[in-house]
């Protein structure tokens, strides 16, 4: 008996556990202090590329190029570009940047895998639907989270002096 995606998408987040995408994104990064980031795509990028141009650094996502201020900020871009997700939330901080992208680099690449494993006995028209429906979990997901304030709030008092 064949089981349905559903199900095997299920299995791919059991295996995955906290390190799904969209919970690593709940919980490391909407916990922070984080601005939102708007990314006009049509949908899923399968290549985004990250290109060193005499400007800086840019992303490619497509037709459209992005400019990214570092490559830590450009490789984080670019997960999200790779699911297809419109808006979403960049830590403020950027000494924060470079170890969030990292573990989403991560999570992406073990998503795969655990996919692959999970459709290895299953044709390829199948385990590339599988990945095409986890994809959409994942953007849904985190378009369900948000992307939280263009700006983030600063309600820290700055005033030194006393009166």
């Amino acid at each position: 008996m064949r089981e349905s995606v559903e199900a095997l998408i299920g299995r791919v987040r059991t295996a995955l556990g906290a390190d799904w995408l969209p919970e690593l994104y709940r919980t490391k990064v909407r916990t922070m202090r984080t601005r939102a980031y708007t990314l006009d795509i049509r949908g899923p990028e399968r290549s985004p590329d990250i290109l060193h141009t005499l400007l800086g650094i840019e992303l490619k996502a497509g037709k459209r190029r992005f400019a990214c201020p570092d490559l830590a900020t450009a490789r984080y871009i670019r997960i999200f570009a790779r699911i297809g997700a419109a808006e979403f939330a960049i830590p403020y901080d950027i000494s924060k940047i470079s170890m969030i992208a990292d573990e989403l680099e991560t999570s992406w690449q073990r998503t795969l895998l655990v996919a692959s494993e999970v459709c290895s006995r299953r044709p390829p028209r199948s385990a590339a639907l599988l990945i095409t429906k986890l994809i959409g979990e994942m953007r849904s997901e985190i378009a369900e989270i948000g992307a939280g304030e263009p700006m983030p709030v600063f309600d820290t008092k700055t005033r030194q002096r006393k009166k």
